[in-house]
């Protein structure tokens, strides 16, 4: 699986269909890829999420066209996929900085979204750290949210700070954050914040108990400070270890993130020797 390919074959796509509907299991279709690795993969070496892109780059051209041309503001909407023109010039404005008035008038610069050029180095007998493992199915209690792929980097640190604000931090300290997505799409999933359940233990209002199952895991070492050191195992995790995957794939839509005890180090999350996972289902193939 050469992503560096299948990024550049998506990412020409892309330019061909700009100015058509884009889906996900369009550009997901032209590679062969399922939607749901290819979202993830996407977002993962690139740093946004697929249709993120493809908003930046429709943006990036109405504003070349907005100062080369005559075209009217109602005009780029429709072509760039907008209904109207006011939800056109909130993102365009967002986007650029400044209005689609104001750079007619010549009173501001636009922004330049170049298409994506990804490079990925794999080092000839780099050895990843990881682990193969069975685990029994385990029982957790958690928050549990509803959660997009499209926004997840935003949406899921603003679920931890919602959790704490709670007061749910008392009853569930969050030893896992667990990404449950059963049907295996690319639009939402499930997303918990989870401690391992003792049986005899009430349930306080507002949270649940959920069973995870049974699987061969993948459970890569996450050394550093957070969110770094998991951010960038996650992008080692599709640039190299998939790239190399011999004997195993993906087992089912479930991710989960194992945290060590903050208390347990300096300066918590924040510590340069900080210890957390990510394990991933996998099967023989």
């Amino acid at each position: 699986m050469d992503w560096t390919a299948i990024i550049m074959e998506a990412v020409d796509y892309i330019e061909k269909h700009i100015t058509d509907e884009i889906t996900v299991d369009d550009v997901a279709g032209c590679v062969c890829i399922s939607p749901f690795y290819f979202h993830k993969g996407f977002s993962m070496l690139c740093g946004y999420s697929l249709m993120e892109y493809v908003r930046n780059r429709r943006l990036s051209l109405a504003g070349g066209e907005l100062i080369s041309s005559n075209i009217s503001v109602l005009q780029l909407a429709l072509k760039y996929g907008y209904d109207s023109p006011d939800s056109f010039t909130r993102a365009f404005t967002r986007f650029h900085g400044c209005s689609p008035l104001a750079i007619r008038r010549g009173n501001a610069m636009v922004k330049i979204f170049a298409p994506l050029k990804l490079t990925i180095s794999l080092k000839g007998g780099y050895i990843m750290d990881y682990r193969i493992t069975k685990k029994e199915s385990f029982t957790v209690l958690a928050s549990s949210k509803k959660l997009t792929y499209e926004n997840a980097q935003k949406e899921v640190p603003a679920f931890w700070q919602e959790h704490y604000a709670s007061g749910n931090g008392q009853y569930v300290s969050g030893m896992f954050g667990i990404n449950i997505d059963p049907q295996m799409g690319h639009e939402n999933f499930e997303y918990l914040i989870a401690d391992v359940y003792h049986p005899a233990a009430d349930i306080p209002p507002g949270l649940e108990t959920r069973t995870i199952p049974a699987f061969t895991w993948a459970v890569f070492p996450c050394r550093g400070a957070l969110p770094d050191s998991m951010k960038d195992v996650n992008v080692r995790i599709f640039s190299e270890w998939l790239p190399a995957l011999k004997d195993y794939e993906f087992a089912a839509g479930y991710c989960v993130e194992m945290y060590d005890k903050p208390d347990n180090y300096p300066k918590g999350m924040q510590d340069k020797n900080y210890y957390a996972e990510i394990w991933i289902p996998v099967k023989k193939k």
